[in-house]
């Protein structure tokens, strides 16, 4: 037999629960009690769950720590109105059809309402069913609707603010991804909960207007029907319906004030890790002091003469005994503390490590790709709490980086190392070293950058970031080395200028495939077309990762990734190698290239290769193909020079640049990259044609 197979949505109630029926099926019973008459047990049963559900809504409003705890109170109050109403709709069918039958033809709970809680007096009734809705209306709801309507003003203008305290504590590392999609999501929650309310609010005050009308339509409808139709004496009609009109109405009433409180105290609270209940108890009656005065003063009310001396006096005595047992308490708070503390390193201490524990994939901790380890002493640099402004830096650095190099670099994982000096500092880079030094905080370094004159008292040491002299000196000598040329910072920006310089040093690696595809994704927000044609059709990820990270390599930005891009379709048919593939990346990055080391300036102070040099190098290149058959000596010789003519580039005030053939630019910027770190390596390829060529120096024509 061939089983028969549900329907999807079918299934995925079934699946679900009841839970997914309740709603409809709460609609319906409403819709149907507007509808269809009902009998007086049944109403004294939907009245009396109406007043639990009030109530229950009440306590879940006291009891929640913070309003997306209640994220559903906004439905609920749609809800509870109608409820209200529809009970509205069915009760005064029956009070109108059989309340000449006497006092309990709507049920018990309307008659209760009508006779012993207002004592049989209709006068009497109406008074309170108008303070009753007064209060609802004028006081509780319109102040929990303006608190709604400021509320959800004030989340929408500071939803942009608080997205970018997450993305700033994400790219610092100070939470993961995942938790940066929760607190983004509750951001959005919490404005469309204010939004809610705002116009939930509206609701319950429609339902208080509504109650007033449908109790007088009920005095003057029950009137009407019990005198003309069933003949009533006009003073027994109106005893008879008023009485069942006002008991209706307070029973509708007196479950609406409760929801508006309820809903008042969800939006006035201030969120914090306590709920409603806490904080009152715990800040009324947290200073003993108040109670004192507060009992003090009752007290002496009572002894003057006319008061009820007995309320008063035990009223303040009560109040008094109040402020001892708080007094009492908050002396015995420090020694309880105490046990407890001396109680858990007890436990500690006798408790017995777990030597036979089995290894997991727990143990395994992976490697931060960037670190910054501290000492003790440079703690209050890194904590927020102390005032600590290197957070700030750090994110700052990311930004800029973002900005200039192209891409952004991984978070920065800070933690204290007690291995290290105390004022030490150690910067690693997946997990190895690759920049230390020292950093006195409460101190200044007085750095010369070559123009100062004098000398300061102070530990002497060198710049960590460039090599320059530097002195630590106190704060009190800040201004006088600033008039002598020095160049004076605190403790915080060495350590940031420090990991800013080996960030942009060690860009190409921190440039990973993750990065990789980020930049893509990003790039295909704008052009999808043109990233989805190169990669991974014409070009492998892996391979363009490659190119970008020889680009940066020799300190070339990757902003213009468009450019990028189509350089690399236009050339990823003739060849697969990144090596060439760089070359032609960055012939159509020239523009960009030559901006970036001679900014300002249409003329191109460069130096040059001799010509016989240049033909040696060329054979040499023919014949190693790579450039391997350069002889030792003649290497040694070119990187002296090199150094030579970079150095009195440098002391002109010009930015050292060689300019050589293209086959040779890969081979000698290589070559030279260790030697002379700051010398840069371009090729005539990538000069842009209204440039102007002017040589300074040659190299190699002394050999």
């Amino acid at each position: 037999m061939n089983s028969m197979k549900l329907p999807a949505w079918m299934s995925g109630l079934g699946a679900r629960g009841g839970n997914a029926l309740a709603a409809p099926f709460l609609i319906i019973v409403l819709l149907a009690m507007m509808i269809l008459p009902l009998p007086a047990f049944v109403l004294d049963v939907f009245f009396t769950f109406n007043i639990a559900l009030s109530v229950i809504v009440l306590l879940t409003a006291l009891y929640t720590v913070k309003p997306l705890d209640f994220i559903a109170f906004p439905a609920i109050l749609l809800v509870t109105t109608m409820l209200r109403l529809a009970l509205n709709v069915a009760s005064t069918r029956i009070v109108l059809t059989e309340g000449h039958t006497g006092g309990a033809a709507a049920g018990k709970v309307v008659e209760a309402f009508g006779h012993f809680l207002i004592g049989g007096n209709y006068t009497v009734g109406i008074v309170v069913f108008v303070i009753l809705t007064i209060i609802n209306f004028s006081v509780v709801t319109k102040g929990a609707g303006r608190i709604a309507e400021v509320g959800a003003r004030f989340a929408l203008d500071a939803m942009p603010g608080k997205q970018m305290a997450i993305d700033a504590d994400l790219n610092a590392g100070l939470i993961g991804e995942a938790e940066a999609r929760q607190r983004r999501a509750e951001v959005g929650q919490e404005a469309e909960f204010y939004g809610a309310m705002d116009g939930a609010s509206k609701y319950v005050k429609g339902d208080a207007v509504a109650g007033i009308m449908i109790t007088l339509i009920n005095v003057i409808g029950g009137l009407i029907v019990g005198v003309v139709q069933h003949e009533m004496a006009v003073g027994d009609a109106a005893t008879t319906y008023t009485l069942l009109a006002i008991g209706d109405g307070l029973v509708a009433q007196l479950p609406s004030l409760i929801i508006s409180i309820a809903a008042g105290m969800v939006v006035s609270r201030v969120a914090t890790d306590q709920d409603i209940s806490s904080q009152l108890t715990g800040q009324l009656l947290s200073r003993p002091e108040t109670l004192y005065i507060t009992g003090g003063i009752i007290f002496g009310l009572g002894l003057i003469p006319g008061m009820p001396t007995l309320v008063f006096l035990l009223l303040g005595g009560a109040l008094l005994a109040g402020g001892y047992m708080l007094s009492k308490r908050a002396k015995e708070k420090p020694v309880q503390e105490a046990a407890a503390a001396a109680a858990d390193q007890a436990a500690a201490a006798t408790q017995a490590p777990a030597e036979n524990e089995e290894a997991t994939w727990q143990d395994v901790m992976p490697v931060d790709t960037l670190g910054l380890e501290v000492g003790y002493r440079l703690i209050p640099l890194v904590d927020k709490t102390q005032g600590g402004e290197l957070l700030k830096r750090i994110k700052g650095i990311r930004k800029k980086f973002a900005q200039e190099v192209g891409f952004l670099a991984p978070p920065v994982h800070i933690r204290d190392n007690l291995e290290l000096k105390p004022s030490a500092y150690r910067i690693t880079l997946k997990g190895v070293e690759v920049g230390a030094g020292e950093a006195m905080n409460g101190q200044f370094l007085a750095i010369n950058p070559g123009m100062a004159s004098g000398t300061l008292p102070g530990l002497v040491t060198t710049d960590p970031a460039f090599g320059l002299p530097a002195i630590w000196i106190d704060a009190a000598l800040r201004d006088e080395a600033q008039s002598m040329g020095y160049t004076v910072v605190d403790a915080g920006t060495v350590v940031a200028t420090h990991l800013n310089h080996l960030i942009t040093t060690h860009a190409s690696e921190l440039l990973g495939r993750m990065e990789v595809q980020a930049l893509l994704d990003h790039l295909g927000k704008d052009t999808p077309k043109l990233v989805e044609e190169l990669v991974p059709k014409m070009v492998p990820l892996s391979t363009l990762q490659k190119v970008l990270q020889n680009l940066l390599v020799e300190g070339v930005h990757i902003r213009d990734m468009r450019t990028i891009i189509e350089a690399l379709s236009e050339y990823a048919s003739q060849t697969q190698d990144p090596g060439e593939l760089t070359a032609m990346v960055r012939v159509a990055l020239g523009r960009a290239i030559v901006q970036q080391l001679f900014p300002g300036t249409n003329e191109l102070s460069v130096m040059t290769l001799d010509n016989r040099l240049e033909r040696l190098l060329m054979g040499a290149m023919s014949a190693g193909g790579d450039g391997t058959g350069i002889e030792p000596g003649l290497a040694d010789t070119i990187a002296q020079q090199a150094a030579n003519a970079a150095q009195q580039q440098e002391q002109m005030g010009l930015t050292p640049v060689l300019l050589v053939p293209a086959p040779l630019r890969v081979l000698l910027s290589r070559f030279l990259r260790r030697a002379v770190p700051q010398l840069k390596v371009l090729s005539h390829a990538e000069i842009p044609e209204t440039k102007t060529i002017r040589v300074t120096s040659l190299v190699g024509a002394q050999m």
